[in-house]
């Protein structure tokens, strides 16, 4: 996930980003933004945060743990509510994960 400097939005979503990160997937142990879940951190509607993201299987068991997580951390932003979409296009894959969340689960 890239971000233009030149966003209105730049320094909300690098903060969300970094709120982002303290959600850990329950099964996989690294957090939701190294594991390349979100795709998309939208600030442009009034009062909402609209969160674009994917699970690593469509029958995730511990989806609403997830969600409620992402919903949890963006709690510093007081003045929006949070929308999650949650989407299976891109298909994710493990291409996806960052090298740090590579690192962490001992993939090279």
């Amino acid at each position: 996930m890239n971000f233009d400097i030149k966003d209105p939005f730049f320094s909300e979503k690098v903060e969300a980003v970094k709120a982002l990160s303290n959600v850990i997937d329950p099964e996989l142990f690294v957090n939701i933004i190294d594991l390349g879940l979100v795709y998309d951190i939208d600030f442009s509607s009034a009062g909402l945060i609209k969160i674009t993201m994917t699970l690593s299987t469509p029958h995730c068991p511990l989806r609403e743990a997830i969600e409620s997580g992402v919903k949890n951390v963006l709690t510093i932003f007081p003045d929006r509510i949070v929308d999650i979409n949650v989407v299976w296009a891109p298909v994710w894959t493990v291409d996806m994960i960052t090298e740090q969340g590579k690192s962490e689960l001992g993939i090279e």
